[in-house]
């Protein structure tokens, strides 16, 4: 019986299968790629990011640490990844700095009878109701209109682009019963049946 537990043990301690070796974050530690329009201006305290479509910048954490492997490529790392508050930043920090890189999103009503227009600084748009919907556009903010039920914005941070995107399809939500609605990107919804008597 010795022998068998002296035998696992020594099976055990030279085992020649791979053994995961401390923690890591699978989102953080991706690469990210920059396109050649744009800036990176790197301080100790944030990253400022300058593009075609406006500017922002990313607040830092002291234990973060960039890296450019490559001239259009950027690593971020943090001194102890076995804790988890660092963890949990450095897949924020790095999705934060991605999205600050530039973003684009398209808001779609229905095509049945709906007529969206810009008018000036803000939209004006039929979404049913008895009078038309006008919402401001904020600065940030770059509005298209390509066609009667097509909105294009663009903007330099996802997160500010995200919460105006939100803020248009609060007026008219998508309906599960006859798919009418203002869409965010490829949004698609489930349509019910109607309960018939």
């Amino acid at each position: 019986m010795t022998l068998r537990t002296s035998l696992r043990q020594a099976i055990r301690q030279f085992s020649s299968t791979a053994r995961a070796c401390g923690h890591t974050s699978n989102i953080g530690k991706t690469p990210i790629p920059i396109p050649p329009n744009v800036t990176l201006t790197p301080s100790p305290t944030s990253v400022a990011v300058r593009g075609p479509l406006g500017s922002t910048s990313v607040r830092l954490e002291p234990y973060m640490q960039l890296a450019f492997p490559q001239p259009n490529v950027l690593t971020i790392s943090v001194d102890n990844a076995e804790e988890k508050k660092q963890r949990a930043m450095w897949g924020l920090t790095r999705t934060l700095i991605n999205n600050a890189v530039g973003y684009r999103a398209a808001l779609e009503e229905d095509p049945r009878g709906t007529i969206d227009g810009g008018g000036g600084q803000r939209l004006s748009m039929k979404l049913g109701h008895s009078h038309n919907v006008y919402v401001p556009i904020p600065p940030y903010i770059k509005a298209e209109v390509p066609s009667p039920t097509k909105i294009v914005l663009g903007c330099t941070d996802k997160h500010l682009l995200g919460l105006f995107a939100a803020k248009i399809r609060k007026w008219r939500p998508p309906e599960p019963y006859k798919g009418k609605g203002v869409f965010v990107g490829n949004e698609t919804i489930r349509l019910k049946a109607v309960k018939k008597k």
